[in-house]
């Protein structure tokens, strides 16, 4: 899912550095606001295992991989969107300057799919679906599903508007292959939540509304 700098023009390149630098200032506000001491340590887990979990790439065909992105995950138990911008942006910029993997002229396309729309799918999901089911695993594991996808066919779309791939082709090959990443992604982002509970629930800020009653 990591767009390497050669797949943009440098025109829409900027032009999604535009976007995602207005969500990367509302994500540094966030954390001068709500990273208190006590979430330091959460935070520093979440963007060490993000990254770990982003490590393990899978060939899609026509130049692009395929992996688990975490926006989902952050953005549920730090209770904003703005976490995963933030925790994303983070792990983007050591993945893209120290070891490669993404370009740099087309970072901000990536924190723009994996941060703002992982996040915020993966955010909302997640308070949509405890507002239906009243579940944190069914809900936790679908938002996080969705929170793989959706990027993913974001990613295709932007693709295509480049002219890099065609984008049925896009579609198909990104949408398959992140459908099926999406699961362990799903499951990944459960038994994490699940771990965190029972470590230091104190912590834990689930993206839920207050009045959702969580059936575990």
């Amino acid at each position: 899912m990591h767009i390497p700098d050669s797949f943009l023009p440098i025109g829409q390149a900027l032009a999604y550095w535009a976007v995602a630098l207005v969500f990367i200032a509302l994500s540094l506000r966030w954390a001068r606001d709500e990273m208190h001491e006590e979430k330091i340590p959460l935070v520093a887990v979440l963007a060490a295992g993000i990254f770990a979990l982003q490590s393990f790439n899978l060939p899609v065909g026509m130049g692009t991989t395929g992996h688990l992105a975490g926006g989902a995950l952050a953005a549920i138990v730090l209770g904003s969107p703005f976490a995963a911008v933030f925790i994303l942006t983070l792990v983007l910029i050591v993945q893209g300057v120290l070891f490669g993997d993404g370009g740099i002229t087309t970072m901000g396309v990536n924190i723009l799919n994996m941060g703002v729309i992982g996040g915020f799918v993966g955010f909302y999901g997640f308070r949509g679906l405890m507002a239906a089911t009243r579940n944190l695993e069914v809900s936790a594991f679908a938002a996080a599903w969705l929170a793989c996808l959706v990027p993913a066919l974001a990613g295709a779309v932007e693709l295509s508007f480049a002219g890099t791939f065609p984008l049925r082709a896009g579609l198909v090959a990104m949408g398959l292959y992140h459908a099926i990443i999406g699961i362990v992604e799903g499951f990944v982002t459960v038994v994490a939540i699940r771990l965190i509970m029972t470590a230091r629930p104190d912590i834990l800020q689930l993206g839920a509304a207050p009045d959702q009653q969580v059936v575990t």
